[in-house]
């Protein structure tokens, strides 16, 4: 009996013996035949054993209590599943099997993965708010004010449906401000990647641009299944609320119904409406609020008034008035305006007696007395001032005529007027000893009629040159050669 996978050709060799396969050949015609035979498989299981690789790939194992089978999900299936696979959860999954050529083994390519029931939902519901809980994103700390007055509010919602209705009809009655809705679908599969969007879009936009940025969001939705509601337990969608720099409102499903982003959403509102009256507040209640304040404070300034009035007249009473006080300073003026005639006549009297005190004591005597002093002074002093300076004359004529000697002493030109002559260098140097000039050298003789020759020293130099002895003095022998010692 043939195999129905086996190749249809060349099934036998030269000698009539069956072909032998590659190992390559049977792998992948084992693969064909599985793949034929299982290409949709509807499968109930645990899950074991689960990776996700940072590639995208996720790998896991499906057990019962009697057998195991490996599965995979692509990454571009991965992100398309409705449920995060995790460890010891019970799901239906949807694919086809296959095998694994390089390691001869069988595996199931997961499509579609759903969890088996509402128990197990809860189940993983409940081990991701205890994560998100551990890592502190359901702190009261960190949780935004609703802002009192917002002039823009957004709302994440089904752009179809009595949610947004109730909510735009709720924000006109009580505050007029303008409200931005982003549209998304609120159930299925792509809810909870729409809404997560809407919520990084508004985040985005810039204050002051051309789409103003909401001072408030509202994540709304209406009642439903705890599988309808799921979409908003999704990690993704709460990480992106818990990281929204605007503050926001959650209110999906009705009072009893709650969510995961009930939990990191800055506010929870049990319903649509409520979330919209917690987002505005009621103008009308506002202006009474202004108009009551308004009064208040008239009121309470009327009362100061009459407080500081009250208390300004019970402090004047202490005062004294100011005629009694104009009066008592008047009566000091007469009295004194009274007495200032009289004294200044005293005063001119006093002064007036002074007076004729001090000039009966004057006469020209005391005005000449000093003038004859100072004369006598002036006269001892013309009577000695011609002696002293004729003796400082006499006394700088004395050393005038001892400087003038000197200078004719040290006059260096007077020497010539005795016979001898100056005898100077080409350069100008003064010729001191002979015996250094050299023959053909140029020399300038100066005599005392202040004429110069010059001349060119002819022969050479003695070798002991001498200096010549002046002539003896008149009246004195010339001393006897007593020759040279050396």
């Amino acid at each position: 009996m043939t195999d129905a996978t086996a190749p249809t050709t060349g099934l036998t060799d030269a000698d009539g013996n069956a072909r032998p396969y590659s190992v390559s050949e049977l792998a992948f015609a084992l693969k064909r035949t599985l793949e034929d035979a299982y290409g949709f498989v509807r499968l109930r299981a645990e899950l074991s054993k689960v990776t996700h690789h940072s590639n995208g790939h996720i790998y896991l194992t499906l057990k019962d209590d009697r057998a195991a089978i490996d599965g995979v999900v692509w990454k571009t299936q991965a992100r398309f599943l409705s449920v995060r696979p995790e460890q010891g959860l019970e799901v239906i999954v949807t694919g086809k099997i296959t095998t694994y050529p390089q390691g001869s083994r069988y595996q199931i390519v997961i499509e579609t993965m759903e969890v088996a029931g509402i128990g197990a939902l809860l189940a993983q519901l409940e081990r991701l708010k205890q994560r998100l809980a551990a890592e502190g994103l359901f702190e009261p700390s960190r949780k935004q004010p609703i802002p009192e007055m917002p002039a823009v509010v957004g709302v994440v919602t089904s752009p179809t449906g009595a949610v947004i209705r109730d909510i735009l009809h709720r924000i006109r009655d009580r505050w007029p401000c303008r409200v931005i809705v982003w549209p998304v679908v609120v159930q299925g599969d792509q809810a909870a990647a729409q809404v997560a969007n809407a919520i990084r879009g508004f985040n985005a936009l810039e204050p002051g641009g051309r789409v103003p940025r909401p001072d408030v969001l509202i994540v709304a939705r209406g009642g439903g299944s705890v599988e309808d509601l799921w979409a908003f337990n999704d990690e993704a969608l709460a990480r992106t609320v818990a990281a929204s720099s605007i503050p926001l409102i959650s209110a999906v499903g009705h009072e009893t119904d709650t969510t995961l982003i009930d939990f990191v959403s800055d506010r929870r509102a049990p319903t649509p409406t409520a979330a919209a009256e917690m987002a505005t507040p009621v103008l009308a209640e506002l202006k009474a609020l202004i108009s009551d304040l308004g009064a208040r404070m008239h009121r309470c300034g009327g009362r100061v008034v009459e407080d500081r009035r009250a208390r300004i007249d019970h402090a004047g009473r202490a005062l004294a008035r100011v005629p009694d006080m104009l009066r008592l300073a008047e009566q000091r003026f007469d009295i004194v305006s009274g007495r200032l005639a009289a004294s200044l006549a005293r005063n001119q009297a006093a002064h007036e007696r002074d007076l004729l005190a001090v000039s009966a004591r004057l006469s020209p005597l005391l005005l000449q007395r000093p003038q004859q002093v100072w004369k006598q002074r002036l006269d001892g002093l013309a009577a000695r001032l011609p002696p002293a300076a004729t003796r400082r004359v006499d006394r700088a004529a004395e050393r005038l005529s001892a400087v003038s000697k000197l200078f004719v002493a040290v006059d260096p030109e007077r020497p010539l007027y005795r016979g001898f002559a100056l005898v100077t260098r080409a350069d100008g140097s003064l010729v001191i000893n002979g015996g250094l000039l050299g023959e053909g050298e140029q020399v300038t003789i100066k005599f005392g009629d202040r004429t110069e020759r010059k001349a060119v020293i002819d022969g050479q130099p003695s070798a002991n040159p001498t200096v010549a002895r002046r002539p003896p003095r008149k009246g004195k022998a010339p001393a006897a050669d007593q020759g040279d010692l050396f």
